[in-house]
C-alpha cells in the first residue's frame, strides 16, 4: 500500500486508535481520516500531534461518506465503548454492535479491507479456553455487557454472506502503553500502579478471592501497544496486494503475547524500571466486578503464528521498562 493511500481510524482519540494514528504517521501514512466523539477535552492531547487529512465525529461518519468523494483503502475500526463496569448493555450494543455493523457494511459495499477490534472479554471465565476457533463463538460465555457485545458483533460478522474483501477481528487481551491517561479507572493496572507509586509509594492490588491463586497471582496476558500497533499494521500489509501472505484467511484472531504473567511480576517490573524496591499491599475485589474477575488469560497465538507473523512480542518486562522509561516519567503520548 503506497503512502497516497487513504486510512480510516475509528477510536482515533482513545488509547489504541490514537496509538494506530501515529503508527501510521510513523510509516509515512497521512492521508487519514480520524473518526471520534472529539468533545471529550481529556483525549484531546492524544490527537493534537497527529497527522491526517479529515476529522469526522463519529455521530456523523455514515453522513459524511455519503457526500465524500475519495476512495477509502483500508479501515481500522478500534473504536467502541470498552466500560466493562458500564452495565446497561443498550450503550455496548449501539456503540459495540450496531455501529460496527455499519463499518463492516460500508466496507463490504465498497470492497474496503478492515481491521477491528474484538476483546478477549468475549472468553469469559475460560470454561471454553482461550482459542481463536471459529466454532467455540457461539457457545462463550462472557461476564459483562461489554463483553457480550464484542462477542455479538464476531458472531454476527461470521454469519455474513456479504463482507469486505479481507478482514479481521482482533480479540486483543490485557493491552497497555502510553494514551491511556484519560482512560479513569479502565486505564491499565501499570498506568495506576504508576501513580501510586509516586504518591503512595505503594502499589495496592486486588485479594485473591479464590483458593487456587495466592494474592496478586492472577494471572493475564499483558500485550504491550506497540505490539498491537504491528500486527494491525501487517494485517494491512498482507492485504495490500502484491505480498506472498496475501492469502492469510479473513476471521478472528487473538492478539496476546500467549504468556500469562501475574500481577505480582508486572508490578514488579515497574519497580525495577524505576530503581525503587517492591511494597505492595492487597485489598478485596470491589464487589460490583468481583463475581465477574477474570482470574486467568493466555491467548493461543497458533493462528496468527501460522497465518505467518513471525515477530517476536515484547516480554512483560521490555514492555513496562519502555512505557515506563519513554512514556509515564514524562506523561509523553505516542
Amino acid at each position: 500500500m503506497d503512502r497516497n493511500s487513504v486510512i480510516m481510524v475509528t477510536g482515533a482519540a482513545g488509547f489504541i486508535g490514537s496509538c494506530m494514528t501515529g503508527f501510521l504517521n510513523e510509516k509515512g501514512f497521512n492521508r487519514l481520516i480520524i473518526v471520534d466523539d472529539f468533545s471529550e477535552a481529556d483525549k484531546e492531547a492524544n490527537y493534537r500531534d497527529k497527522t491526517f487529512k479529515w476529522k469526522v465525529e463519529r455521530n456523523e461518519l455514515f453522513q459524511w461518506l455519503e457526500s465524500a468523494t475519495i476512495t477509502i483503502d483500508f479501515v481500522f475500526h478500534l473504536g467502541a465503548r470498552t466500560d466493562t463496569t458500564e452495565f446497561d448493555y443498550s450503550i455496548h450494543e449501539e456503540l459495540n454492535v450496531e455501529y460496527s455493523k455499519k463499518i463492516w457494511s460500508y466496507c463490504a459495499k465498497h470492497s474496503i479491507p478492515l481491521v477491528y477490534a474484538s476483546s478477549a472479554a468475549t472468553y469469559g471465565n475460560g470454561e471454553l479456553g482461550y482459542s481463536d476457533d471459529h466454532s467455540l463463538v457461539d457457545r462463550l460465555q462472557p461476564l459483562n455487557p461489554y463483553g457480550v457485545s464484542k462477542n455479538e458483533f464476531d458472531k454476527w460478522a461470521l454469519q455474513q454472506p456479504t463482507a469486505p474483501p479481507y478482514w479481521s477481528g482482533l480479540k486483543f487481551f490485557n493491552v497497555y502503553g502510553p494514551n491511556e491517561y484519560h482512560k479513569a479507572r479502565m486505564a491499565s493496572v501499570i498506568f495506576h500502579s504508576f501513580i501510586q507509586i509516586l504518591d503512595k509509594g505503594k502499589v495496592r492490588l486486588f485479594r485473591s478471592h479464590r483458593p487456587d491463586f495466592k494474592d496478586g497471582e492472577q494471572l493475564r496476558d499483558f500485550i504491550y501497544v506497540e505490539d498491537v500497533l504491528a500486527v494491525c499494521y501487517w494485517f494491512m500489509q498482507v492485504w495490500s496486494g502484491g505480498s506472498p501472505a496475501a492469502n492469510v484467511a479473513s476471521g478472528l484472531y487473538n492478539l496476546g503475547t500467549g504468556k500469562a504473567r501475574s500481577f505480582n511480576d508486572l508490578v514488579t517490573a515497574i519497580y525495577t524500571a524505576l530503581g525503587k524496591e517492591v511494597n505492595i499491599e492487597y485489598f478485596d475485589t470491589p464487589m460490583d466486578i468481583r463475581d465477574k474477575y477474570q482470574y486467568f488469560t493466555e491467548a493461543d497465538m497458533a493462528k496468527l503464528r501460522e497465518a505467518g507473523y513471525d515477530k517476536e512480542f515484547y516480554s512483560l518486562e521490555k514492555g513496562v521498562e519502555d512505557y515506563v522509561i519513554k512514556y509515564l516519567r514524562g506523561r509523553n503520548y505516542y
